[in-house]
């Protein structure tokens, strides 16, 4: 029996066609991760500013970002569809459409599968085929790389499961100039390095979660000073790597000064939760969640940057 079916029978026992109508439409956009996209989103619109090296054709940026919303959507909804077992297990997870039995796994599927065909012809139309090939190959990746094959399988699942996420960059450079450039490559692998600083901190929140599932993230298989420690690791080399399009002549002035402040106050609360984690505090007072809500603002004010510097040269 699985997780899911081993629920209160009450919990999934009504047909979904039968919920409201507009808990029924909440429902699918939940499926779509909506909070994931926003970030996605963040990391492709301004790489679209680079690449144009001022404003972008504004079409262009909406047909890019609903394809773009699309296909993660898509993504989002096999991966619940493929975790509907462990999300049953887990209290972070417990209130998503499949569990509650407020979509059905067929309809899900189905959703997954609609958004993943329609995406893909979107894009090759209304973007252009480069950036079509790009979208479909990081809503693949996402599914069989990351959610059928990594993430249950070893506890570097968020490090090369994470490339899905690096993805937009591609795709926001390619809309623009139907090619792929060393300045998104170098784009691509700050999302690569931030990734794991970024996760690794929710996932200490909510290791309990992760036992339960059986899912080897880095914090269950490993202690907290372990995990602290790759945190800073990584944070040293994306914080440099950030830095590497100045001097490659890709910007100006302006996001190299942002990248070195928001790079020293990222490196500070990286170094802040390793310090707690060696002296051995726990619970409330690591206070690992204070580097997962910065690493938000960080990418997002990065972006800001990278899309302003094109008008201060």
């Amino acid at each position: 029996m699985t997780a899911v079916e081993s629920r209160p029978a009450g919990v999934l026992a009504a047909r979904p066609s039968h919920r409201p109508i507009g808990a029924r439409v909440k429902a699918f956009v939940l499926l779509t991760k909506p909070r994931v996209i926003e970030l996605l989103l963040m990391t492709t619109v301004p790489v679209m500013f680079l690449a144009a090296e001022g404003v972008p054709d504004l079409w262009l940026v909406l047909a890019t970002c609903v394809g773009g919303y699309l296909s993660a959507g898509g993504a989002g909804a096999f991966n619940m569809y493929i975790d509907r077992d462990i999300d049953a297990l887990m209290d972070r997870t417990s209130q998503r459409p499949l569990v509650t039995g407020m979509v059905s796994p067929r309809e899900c599927l189905v959703f997954a599968s609609t958004l993943a065909v329609v995406s893909t012809v979107w894009f090759w139309y209304l973007v252009n085929p480069l950036s079509a090939a790009l979208s479909l190959g990081a809503l693949l990746f996402y599914v069989v790389v990351y959610t059928m094959w990594l993430k249950r399988r070893t506890a570097q699942n968020i490090v090369w499961g994470g490339i899905a996420g690096c993805m937009p960059v591609f795709i926001g450079w390619s809309a623009v100039t139907n090619s792929v450039s060393w300045a998104a490559l170098i784009l691509f692998l700050v999302i690569f390095f931030w990734t794991p600083p970024h996760y690794w901190p929710l996932s200490m929140k909510v290791k309990d979660d992760y036992e339960r599932a059986a899912v080897p993230m880095l914090p269950v298989v490993a202690g907290n000073k372990v995990v602290a420690r790759q945190i800073v690791l990584y944070s040293w080399v994306m914080v440099g790597v950030s830095l590497l399009l100045w001097p490659l002549g890709y910007t100006g002035w302006f996001y190299p000064v942002v990248a070195v402040l928001l790079g020293a106050f990222w490196l500070k609360e990286a170094h802040g939760l390793q310090a707690r984690a060696k002296a051995g505090v726990t619970g409330a007072k690591l206070k690992e969640m204070r580097l997962f809500h910065w690493s938000i603002t960080y990418v997002t004010l990065l972006f800001v940057a990278v899309a302003v510097d094109p008008f201060l040269r």
